[in-house]
């Protein structure tokens, strides 16, 4: 039926009323193309980020040198009296708010903002201009992309206080959290962006594929109802996940959403604005985070766009609730069948080893490989997996003689784990210092471990068939016969 007939069946009046609001709905859009927006990340990506670990002395120049094409305030200070600013874009109606890194050791989204403020600053003819206007003629956006820059600083989770800020939402406690809530009550968002990193040992349910990007619609009750702004929420999500389908299919999970009644998210969904979390969890082969720092890219402005355009309304509830939940069951290694030799006994295992990170001088980690379990972990899945009958633990010694640091090599040192030696003593080198060759150094002698145990080092031998075939050194695994570069993050000690 056309409207002009809707105009004479209906009356004057109504068919008046029809033909202006339908002059008001936004045209349709395609979703946007994933190579699209992998073309956009690559032409926009923001150079001065290629470690996920930096402070907020790195991100002010970054945040100052916009404020021609953004409206830059401050919002605040830390505990510390660092500056915490926002940034805003578009002249659009429906308000869209982004926070980043409230907690200091989780920046891989704030990363993916600066991508997406050069994205914004744009020309007009690069090919992604109407993406571009659509987003900023209909949206306008306040960007926060570090909410704790005292923790930032030293890479730690939690403020200066010692305050975990995203259970700070009622309390309202720290500095940080009440620059918080008074950006959201000032700005009134529709739709609420809460970003944040997650451990890379989650998985989705059943299945080895890391939780790359994991979400949520946080709950606004103890019931975990649905309404309206939960409801757009769901679909926010459910459009990133299709999206994203394409670009790492199975690597999306979803959190449970039992209500914390102290967290932003929750709270944010309670006071009305539609929340989505986004949290980064692991990759194979991506330590930095810098392909899932693209993702982030892609499924943000993806989602901006969407909302945008009202394009997330086509999405479901349902589509929604059927993103595989989240479990815990990644390791960095696991060595499945392993024979072991302990108490005189001699059996076969599994044998599950993870890869502790913890803060190391200026901005710098060490690993510490661990066995985190061993015995039956065919319920759990590794970055990394060796399987065989044949394998056999072997302990591993140190090498008899004091070398130079000079005399080590990466060569070297995989002549010497061919021979057996694990370790090396070393002189005329600093203790303390990270160091990245694939062996053990000690500046002093130092026992190595003699049998494996739960919670113990993950330094060892695999033998196959009565020969060295793979070294396990401070957890990270090293084939001797074809040997490949790594990144480790070994301490002289």
């Amino acid at each position: 039926m056309s409207r002009l007939s809707v105009f004479v069946k209906k009356g004057w009046l109504s068919g008046i009323i029809f033909v202006l609001l339908a002059c008001q709905e936004r045209p349709h859009h395609d979703p946007l193309d994933i190579h699209v927006l992998a073309e956009a990340y690559e032409t926009y990506k923001e150079e001065g980020f290629s470690q996920r670990r930096f402070g907020h002395d790195i991100l002010q120049p970054l945040i100052e040198k916009r404020a021609a094409d953004f409206t830059v305030e401050e919002l605040g200070r830390s505990v510390l009296n660092a500056p915490i600013h926002s940034l805003e874009t578009g002249e659009g109606k429906t308000k869209v708010m982004l926070w980043s890194q409230m907690h200091g050791n989780e920046s891989t989204a704030t990363m993916a903002l600066f991508d997406l403020f050069n994205f914004f600053e744009g020309p007009d003819e690069d090919g992604f201009e109407d993406i571009r206007a659509t987003v900023l003629e209909n949206l306008r956006i306040k960007f926060i992309p570090m909410v704790n820059p005292d923790g930032a600083e030293t890479f730690q989770r939690r403020n200066a206080l010692d305050i975990d800020l995203n259970r700070d939402a009622v309390s309202l406690v720290s500095p940080e959290a009440q620059i918080l809530k008074a950006a959201r009550d000032t700005f009134d968002p529709a739709f609420g962006f809460n970003l944040h990193d997650q451990n890379i040992y989650y998985n989705t349910k059943g299945s080895p594929n890391p939780a790359t990007i994991s979400v949520l619609a946080p709950a606004y009750n103890e019931a975990t109802e649905i309404n309206e702004v939960r409801l757009n929420a769901m679909k926010v999500i459910a459009g990133m996940d299709r999206l994203l389908q394409q670009e790492i299919p199975g690597h999306v999970g979803k959190y449970d959403d039992a209500f914390e009644p102290r967290a932003f998210g929750d709270n944010f969904q309670k006071w009305g604005t539609s929340t989505i979390l986004i949290e980064s969890g692991g990759y194979p082969g991506d330590p930095e985070k810098q392909y899932i720092r693209k993702l982030n890219f892609m499924a943000i402005l993806n989602a901006l766009y969407e909302i945008a355009t009202e394009g997330h309304q086509k999405y479901t509830e349902q589509a929604y609730f059927s993103i595989p939940d989240n479990d815990s069951k990644m390791m960095d290694m696991i060595i499945r069948n392993a024979k072991v030799n302990k108490n005189g006994y001699t059996y076969t295992a599994d044998i599950g080893i993870r890869r502790r990170e913890t803060n190391h001088g200026d901005r710098d980690y060490r690993i510490s490989g661990v066995i985190e379990d061993l015995g039956d972990l065919s319920v759990f899945y590794g970055y990394e997996e060796i399987t065989g009958d044949d394998l056999e633990i072997v302990m591993g010694k140190s090498y008899g003689e004091t070398l130079n640091w000079d005399e080590i090599s990466d060569g070297k040192s995989l002549e010497l784990l061919q021979q057996g030696h694990l370790a090396i003593k070393i002189k005329g080198a600093a203790k303390g210092k990270i160091h990245g060759y694939p062996i053990r150094v000690f500046t002093e002698d130092k026992a190595l471990p003699s049998e494996i145990g739960l919670g113990g080092p993950a330094d060892f031998f695999l033998s196959e068939k009565g020969k060295l075939r793979y070294a396990i050194v401070n957890g990270y695994l090293v084939d001797l016969q074809n040997p490949s570069d790594k990144i480790y993050k070994h301490l002289i000690e």
